[in-house]
């Protein structure tokens, strides 16, 4: 990998994610409110870093109307105080939205172009679906560039399916179920909630807080999950069991170069070794974190066994399971996911890159044995991306 300035996350927070809906915690809630909400709680526990220096605060949303639209970025940061020196965009990538925000501003950072940089993501699935208002150009369907379902993402997960017969529904369902389990383990142990930013509610029944994430199912059985139906396809494998919920929430994160860390007295929590995207076929869109994870790994002088934590964004069960065959990963290797994933907490898809972020760098400050950590998701259309960090906490010596 060519030489650059090191460039390290300093700290990312959340709002709790809710289900997306009029039934929903956040149905009355602002998608840009969620986003302030969230840039505000990282300002308030980072009170060391001079909010006058933020070279940029970038914002990704998937559906960029309304109340998710008017460059994000740069309404999110007057919103949530910044001074009106610090400008900011909005990007869209889909499902990796959040995590290229922050591979593009650490590529500015590692440049020396940005000192200090804000990247986040929010969604608001229940205002606005994916693909509301969207107009595909006509020609991707006449001139058979993709198939006219390729932007159903259920159709794209049942396709991994038929293309590895050993991807069974059996499989995807308890990678499911496990996932639910380790999520509560974690809420139990209070690893997540540290880093959940609590949201003010106002509905008909009045004023609420939420401070926990909403769509849990820790109850979750093998038995409970062979019932339920096929909604993509007639006797399918992919159900609600196996897939993550539609979800409404908001993160962020402050990454910085490492001198500039050092010179204010922000500690950092991850060091950015190097990031990759890359393209599939539309219609088997899960399996695009593949060849991003290997030209990230390519890039930066790595192997798969150097990688001691993956954060794997569970679009689907079976999209995880297709990155995890693919490179000789057990379905249950501890190393992946271990406080569970987006089938329980949900996927605010253009949100979703960052809080892959903040569950590893957590996992890092308890895992001084490993060294190096992968965040890597999977993007409608056709793509993958990948990042892969560094643990600043790593002393070289192994678990017992």
């Amino acid at each position: 990998m060519a030489a650059m300035r090191e460039v390290v996350f300093v700290d990312g927070v959340r709002t709790p994610f809710g289900r997306a809906g009029e039934k929903g915690m956040y149905a009355g809630t602002r998608a840009d409110d969620l986003a302030v909400k969230a840039l505000q709680g990282l300002i308030e526990r980072n009170p060391e870093l001079p909010l006058d220096r933020i070279d940029d605060v970038g914002i990704a949303a998937t559906t960029q109307q309304g109340d998710q639209g008017l460059t994000l970025g740069r309404t999110v940061a007057m919103l949530a105080g910044l001074p009106v020196t610090v400008p900011g965009y909005a990007l869209d990538r889909m499902c990796a939205g959040a995590l290229t925000v922050a591979s593009m501003m650490g590529g500015a950072i590692g440049a020396g172009q940005y000192d200090l940089a804000i990247a986040g993501g929010v969604e608001h699935m229940g205002r606005h679906p994916i693909g509301l208002d969207a107009d595909p150009n006509p020609r991707f369907v006449a001139e058979k560039l993709v198939s006219p379902d390729a932007l159903n993402m259920g159709i794209t997960a049942e396709r991994l399916h038929d293309r590895f017969p050993a991807l069974t529904k059996e499989r995807a369902d308890r990678f499911g179920m496990l996932s639910q389990q380790k999520v509560q383990a974690a809420y139990d142990r209070g690893d997540i909630q540290p880093d959940l930013v609590p949201v003010a509610l106002r509905s008909d029944a009045g004023w609420g807080l939420a401070t926990e994430d909403e769509g849990r199912r820790p109850e979750t059985t093998m038995e409970g999950l062979a019932t339920l139906k096929t909604p993509f396809r007639p006797h399918g494998r992919v159900t609600a069991g196996n897939a993550s919920p539609l979800t409404d929430g908001a993160t962020v994160s402050l990454l910085a170069g490492g001198d500039t860390a050092r010179e204010l007295g922000l500690k950092a929590k991850m060091r950015m070794v190097g990031f990759a995207y890359a393209g599939v076929e539309p219609e088997v869109m899960g399996l695009g974190p593949v060849p991003s994870t290997e030209k990230a790994l390519r890039r930066a002088g790595l192997t798969i066994d150097d990688i001691g934590l993956f954060e794997l964004n569970e679009a689907f069960s079976v999209q995880v399971l297709s990155f995890t065959d693919h490179f000789g990963i057990a379905d249950e290797d501890p190393r992946v996911n271990p406080w569970g994933g987006a089938i329980a907490l949900g996927h605010p898809l253009a949100a979703s890159g960052v809080r892959l972020m903040i569950q590893l760098a957590r996992q890092f400050e308890q895992r001084p044995d490993v060294r190096y950590g992968v965040t890597a998701m999977c993007v409608g259309l056709g793509q993958g991306g990948t990042m892969i960090w560094e643990n600043p906490h790593f002393d070289g010596k192994k678990r017992k």
